[in-house]
């Protein structure tokens, strides 16, 4: 008994400390772009910060993507031959606007981007999941 609940607790830690994902990630791509981030399509001119996306069609569900957070963590080039682009980290976004047509799954802001990513990438590939 005392070592299954060493092994829970240890699950639990690094459920936490972002080691093990409670939750299955979405495989996607991301590009990014720059400032000014408004208007946009969910908030017109109301400034909502730096950490936004852009969501394609495929997430965009209509406009009820508006105000959904995601955790994005880059996962790799979408080129092969480029240097390793990602940072090893992952970065929470807001869902802001629309991009229609869009080349990758989420449009970052350059700032959410360059959290998880090199920019000299321009186009990576990520993991992305709804929080």
């Amino acid at each position: 008994m005392r070592i299954w609940m060493k092994i829970c607790v240890a699950l639990v830690f690094a459920a936490v400390l972002g080691l093990v994902p409670l939750t299955d990630a979405v495989p996607g791509t991301a590009i990014y772009h720059t400032a000014p981030y408004v208007p946009s399509s969910c908030y017109g001119h109301e400034d909502k910060g730096v950490m936004l996306a852009s969501a394609s069609d495929a997430i965009w569900d209509n406009g009820a993507a508006c105000g959904r957070r995601y955790s994005i963590r880059c996962t790799g080039p979408t080129n092969q031959g480029v240097p390793q682009p990602c940072r090893g980290s992952s970065v929470v976004v807001m869902i802001d606007d629309h991009c229609a047509s869009c080349q990758a799954t989420l449009d970052l802001s350059q700032e959410a981007f360059s959290e998880i990513a090199d920019l000299s990438a321009g186009k990576i590939k990520i993991d992305y999941q709804q929080v």
